[in-house]
């Protein structure tokens, strides 16, 4: 039997606890433990919220990693390649590559009777994935893409919509200019569809419809493309997965094919993934902050717990409890404490996520913060991490005042007594 164990579960559920004064102590301790382990998990939710909510909208329109000619540029004019790659059954195989989905981009202009405005217009088949699209569709629907005809058929973003004043339904008419020509080439495309993902640097530039027409406004052959768009499973793997593929578009290679390169979404938005890195240190100076102030809320408590029992200390001694022994005790008994207040942190918690990711309680300016209310990512994994982190934090926070017991002597405390 642990002795121990059996004393502090006896002085931590006595009824009597009530009249001493570390009671209210106690009382205070479990607040804050039960406040700052919210704020952790609550904090820690919303910042991976955010960076999921961010990173998934700049992958929605470049996917994570790319293939295109190795003679292009960072423009959004670029050389075509061949979509027929010998590499291209090995690169489906690859572990960890969801999908590879061609695409091709060219700048141009919307020119209305008032308004002018410049976008790119992504071209893409059939067998695209429209899903992150058809998640930000606001209004109308998707282009319905054919491989044997040209459809007339876009989709803008609703805030090219409003800068042109253009409806669904409207005919958008669209300008491109070529390097070796002196007029521009004109489209008139319907607006079948409107979407809206808040990110404002994208949402001002892209509409998406036939790969087809890109290909007729180049003189391009039916088999050439900008390039290859490549998805993954795991974001983390993205870098060990690019590495891959170039190994395969290298091995694959013939002299007289055009020379392909590789580049993954965060090298092409370092901006933006450099900015989200950031909010990891501020995650992080939260999480510190707030065991350290949990921490010395239950040392103070853990203080007036060993001065309140100092009979008891004394007594246990005389009946010779070693000093180890009689810290267990109180440790034994912070711990129920710190758990009890984590307890209450873990139910505060999950309420305000819960209650933030179904009802969106909390708004954002989108043109700010790129999305509408404050995302709330519940992690299982994150929960358990903070709450195990924080139980051992606390707890060897509390070994060094625990070692008060020593300074108690048997004969001064039941003296005192």
């Amino acid at each position: 039997m642990n002795t121990e164990l059996f004393i502090a579960r006896k002085l931590f559920f006595d009824k009597t606890n009530k009249k001493f004064l570390s009671y209210k102590i106690i009382r205070i301790a479990l607040f804050g433990i039960a406040l700052g382990l919210a704020v952790m998990l609550v904090s820690v939710a919303v910042v991976t919220g955010f960076k999921r909510e961010i990173r998934e909208k700049v992958i929605g329109f470049g996917s994570h990693i790319q293939i295109v000619n190795y003679d292009s540029n960072s423009s959004y004019e670029t050389q075509p390649i061949s979509k027929n790659q010998p590499s291209l059954p090995l690169l489906k195989q690859i572990d960890g590559v969801l999908r590879i989905d061609v695409f091709a981009t060219k700048p141009g202009m919307i020119k209305t009777d008032e308004y002018i405005q410049g976008i790119v217009f992504k071209g893409v088949d059939r067998h695209y994935n429209w899903d992150f699209f058809m998640k930000n569709l606001v209004e109308g629907r998707l282009p319905l893409l054919n491989d044997s005809t040209r459809v007339n058929e876009i989709i803008i973003s609703q805030q090219v919509a409003r800068l042109l004043n253009i409806k669904l339904h409207d005919d958008a008419i669209i300008y491109f200019m070529n390097e070796d020509e002196s007029l521009p080439r004109i489209l008139q495309l319907k607006v079948c569809g409107i979407y809206r993902t808040g990110l404002e640097e994208f949402d001002n530039i892209f509409i998406l419809g036939d790969l087809k027409y890109i290909q007729r406004l180049n003189d391009w052959e039916d088999h050439e493309i900008s390039g290859f768009e490549i998805t993954v499973g795991n974001f983390k793997k993205i870098d060990e997965i690019e590495q891959q593929v170039m190994a395969q578009i290298i091995n694959y290679r013939e002299d007289s094919e055009t020379i392909l390169r590789t580049i993954n979404i965060v090298r092409q938005y370092p901006q933006i993934f450099d900015w989200l890195s950031v909010i990891d240190m501020n995650v992080w100076v939260i999480l510190i902050l707030l065991s350290l102030v949990a921490g010395f809320n239950m040392i103070s408590g853990l203080l007036v717990l060993i001065l309140e029992r100092s009979t008891m200390i004394g007594v246990l001694k005389s009946l010779g409890s070693p000093n180890r022994s009689i810290r267990k005790i109180f440790l034994y008994q912070s711990v129920f404490i710190t758990g009890r207040g984590m307890l209450w942190g873990n139910i505060l918690a999950i309420a305000v996520m819960l209650l933030q990711k179904y009802f969106h309680i909390i708004k954002l300016d989108s043109a700010t913060y790129y999305i509408n209310a404050v995302p709330i990512n519940i992690s299982v994994i994150h929960i358990l991490l903070i709450n195990a982190a924080s139980m051992l934090i606390t707890t060897l926070m509390l070994v060094i005042p625990s070692y008060l017991v020593s300074k108690i002597t048997p004969e001064k405390a039941i003296r005192f007594d």
